[in-house]
């Protein structure tokens, strides 16, 4: 990987080499049984990261197809409330006005759902709650089981957009209650851009619309993936599949607790770190939100710019992300997700030290010393 970007974002993130090798091979038929054991094999390890035992699909396009997917396929003309407390949490919300009535309960991005306006908005007759798990524009984890029970509690469908946090965070859709949820290829499961995979609950599937996209129509996918050997509907993105089944594999090799538990750990190593400069976290953790482990949204101190940092940082060949929308230059994010291990966390938050300071910020603390402490 000589000469290559360190890519510390939350998505995309670094590919490992078996991953990355699995795109170079020849093209076979999609509607064949190889192609059939590798759908197979990547639905067989998303349903345990995903936690459920629901019907499950691979579509070829990004995470936002997977969201649409799901919208699309429930939605039309139903009251859609969307919980937002960040870019894609607003994304959702803009979807779902497309199929129906959008309703989005707007917290400051960042800062905790208030959901007794949700509470209040199902009493109403809302028929579909949707939110994003972990919302990686402000790097806070919201809360999936609570959110769900109030949305069962209130006969509405549950859609949670899991595109950051499944393969990373513990994820347990069944349990929450999650009707529809989403993952995308090249986030925690460390594969190329281009794929997402959704999940559908029975709930979902009595709920239907009877309208839905050509696409991204999830029945026709229901019934190509009961196929022998699975089928999807229309011609995959092949190369992505072989990829992404390597991804999945790897994770399965890992295990789901240990993966989760290496996510946590290195985003302890960046909050720590985050500590010793003096930098406040983005996120307002309460009893139900708390702080992303897949990527850390940090303030900037005054007098250091967007620019600056991230540049400096990219002429030593790390890149990591800005604020988007509304928080660009008021924060820097620093992903933890997929293949990354200690190494790339130590290098990312040293390169950020040096920078700060030759950027004339002074703090007192070692944030390299802190996160070897925690990583060690």
């Amino acid at each position: 990987m000589q000469n290559e970007l360190l890519l510390m974002m939350p998505g995309p993130v670094p590919m490992p080499e078996r991953v990355r090798n699995a795109m170079s091979r020849q093209a076979i038929n999609h509607r064949g049984k190889e192609f059939g054991g590798v759908y197979a094999d990547c639905v067989r390890v998303l349903k345990a990261l995903f936690g459920t035992e629901n019907d499950l699909f691979v579509l070829s396009g990004s995470g936002t197809a997977g969201m649409e997917a799901a919208i699309a396929n429930v939605g039309l003309d139903q009251t859609i409330v969307s919980l937002v407390n960040g870019k894609f949490g607003e994304r959702l919300a803009e979807i779902s006005g497309r199929y129906g009535t959008s309703v989005a309960i707007e917290s400051e991005w960042g800062h905790p759902y208030d959901l007794e306006v949700l509470a209040e908005a199902l009493e109403n007759g809302a028929g579909i709650v949707t939110m994003v798990h972990n919302e990686t524009s402000a790097g806070i984890l919201n809360p999936a089981a609570e959110v769900g029970r109030l949305a069962r509690k209130h006969d509405a469908l549950f859609v949670m957009d899991g595109i950051t946090s499944i393969g990373g965070e513990h994820v347990a859709c069944d349990e929450w209650g999650a009707d529809i949820a989403i993952v995308g290829s090249q986030k925690c499961l460390a594969a190329p851009a281009g794929l997402s995979a959704v999940s559908v609950s029975e709930r979902a599937w009595e709920r239907l619309s009877e309208k839905r996209p050509y696409y991204l129509d999830l029945k026709a996918y229901r019934k190509a993936g009961s196929k022998d050997p699975m089928e999807t509907p229309y011609t995959p993105a092949v190369p992505l599949f072989f990829a992404f089944r390597e991804a999945c594999l790897i994770a399965e090799e890992e295990g789901i607790e240990n993966r989760i538990a290496r996510h946590r750990k290195l985003a302890d190593a960046v909050r720590a770190a985050a500590k010793e400069w003096g930098l406040p976290l983005l996120p307002v953790s309460d009893n139900l939100h708390s702080p992303s482990n897949t990527v850390t949204a940090i303030q900037y101190p005054d007098g250091v710019s967007d620019g600056d940092l991230r540049g400096s940082l990219k002429k030593m060949g790390i890149e990591i992300a800005g604020g988007q929308d509304r928080l660009k230059g008021k924060i820097f994010r620093i992903g933890t997700m997929g293949a990354t291990g200690p190494s790339e966390v130590l290098a990312t938050v040293a390169a950020v030290q040096g920078t700060l300071k030759r950027l004339g910020y002074s703090f007192d603390g070692d944030g390299v010393s802190a996160a070897t402490e925690v990583l060690v």
